[in-house]
C-alpha cells in the first residue's frame, strides 16, 4: 500500500488529468445504471423508481410477444451487418492506397477531400440527402429526366432505405476511420520497403506482404468494437431519413425505444428493450474477444 501511495504522489499530475475522465464515468455511464430497475418495474413518476411496483420480467415477455420484435431485429441486424460489410474494408483500401501516394500535395488533398465529411452534421447530412433524392426537385430526378426516364422515389422506397443509409456513411467516414490504419502504416519499418524493393517485389506484394500484415493487429480490435456494437445501430440518421414510406425497413431498436419509451411515456417498456439490446451487444462483444484471442493472439482484454 505504502509502495502504491509513493507511485500516486511521484505522478499526481497523471492522476489528476485522470480524474475528469473517471469522474465523466462515473457520473455520466456507471451512476445512470440505477435507473435500468425500472426495467423490471411499472415504472411510475410520481412513486419514483424504488416506490414503483416490481413486475419482474413482465416488459421483456412483452416485448418478445410483440409483432414488431422480429422485424425490429431483422431490421437492425441487416442495417449493422451491410454498414460493416460495406464500411469496414473501404478505410483500409484508402490507406494502403493513400500510403503509396509519393505528391505531397495530392496526398493532403484527397486527405482533405476524404476526411471533410466527418465533420458534416447528421441533420445537414440527412437534409443533402433529401435534396439530392427527393422526388420531383431532387438532383437525382433531374438526371433522370435528361435521359427520359422517371425516377423512383429513393427516400421512399423500403427497398431503397439501407443503401442509402450504408453508402452515404461509408462516404461521410471512410477518410476520417482510415486515420488510425495511416498511423499504423506509418509505423512500418521503411527497412522492409527497401528489401522489397531490392528483390523487385510490386506494390500490390509489397501490399500484400508488408502493409497488411501491420494492420492485422488494429484491424482485429476495430472488427472486434465493431462485432461488439452491432445491435447499437445509430439513432438520429435512421430517425431523420424515415418517413410512413420507408418504416418498414427503417425501424430498428433506437427509434422503437424512442417512439415507446419519450414519445409514448413508456418507460419501463422501453427500458426492457434498451436492456435486451445491450446485453445482447456484450455478449457479442465477449465472444468475439474470446474467439480472436483464441484464433489471432490478438483482443481487446
Amino acid at each position: 500500500m505504502a509502495h502504491a501511495w509513493t507511485r500516486v504522489k511521484r505522478s499526481w499530475e497523471l492522476y489528476v488529468l485522470l480524474l475528469l475522465p473517471v469522474l465523466y464515468l462515473i457520473v455520466f455511464k456507471y451512476v445512470p445504471m440505477f435507473g435500468v430497475l425500472i426495467a423490471f418495474k411499472d415504472f411510475n413518476i410520481v412513486q419514483g423508481i424504488l416506490g414503483s411496483p416490481w413486475v419482474g420480467l413482465k416488459h421483456f415477455e412483452a416485448l418478445f410477444r410483440s409483432p414488431n420484435f422480429p422485424i425490429l431485429i431483422q431490421n437492425t441486424l441487416l442495417i449493422s451487418l451491410y454498414s460493416l460489410a460495406a464500411g469496414f474494408p473501404v478505410p483500409i483500401l484508402l490507406a494502403l492506397a493513400l500510403n503509396e501516394v509519393r505528391t505531397g500535395l495530392f496526398k493532403r488533398s484527397v486527405q482533405l477531400v476524404t476526411y471533410a465529411p466527418h465533420f458534416i452534421s447528421t441533420v445537414v447530412m440527412v437534409s443533402i440527402l433529401i435534396l439530392m433524392l427527393s422526388p420531383h426537385v431532387g438532383i437525382a430526378d433531374r438526371l433522370y429526366g435528361l435521359f427520359g426516364w422517371t425516377a423512383p422515389n429513393f427516400m421512399g422506397e423500403p427497398g431503397f432505405f439501407k443503401s442509402i443509409y450504408v453508402w452515404s456513411g461509408v462516404w461521410q467516414e471512410m477518410g476520417y476511420a482510415s486515420i488510425i490504419y495511416m498511423a499504423a502504416l506509418a509505423g512500418v519499418d521503411p527497412s522492409l520497403y527497401e528489401a522489397a524493393r531490392m528483390d523487385g517485389a510490386s506494390r500490390l506484394r509489397k501490399m500484400l506482404h508488408i502493409d497488411l500484415p501491420a494492420l492485422v493487429p488494429i484491424t482485429v480490435i476495430l472488427l472486434i468494437l465493431s462485432l461488439g456494437n452491432i445491435m447499437g445501430v445509430g439513432f438520429e440518421k435512421i430517425y431523420l431519413m424515415q418517413n410512413p414510406l420507408n418504416v418498414a425497413t427503417s425501424e430498428v431498436i433506437a427509434t422503437y425505444v424512442y417512439k415507446v419509451g419519450l414519445l409514448g411515456a413508456n418507460f419501463s417498456f422501453s427500458s426492457a428493450v434498451g436492456l435486451f439490446n445491450s446485453v445482447i451487444n456484450l455478449i457479442l462483444l465477449v465472444a468475439v474477444n474470446t474467439i480472436s484471442r483464441r484464433v489471432s493472439q490478438n483482443s481487446l482484454w
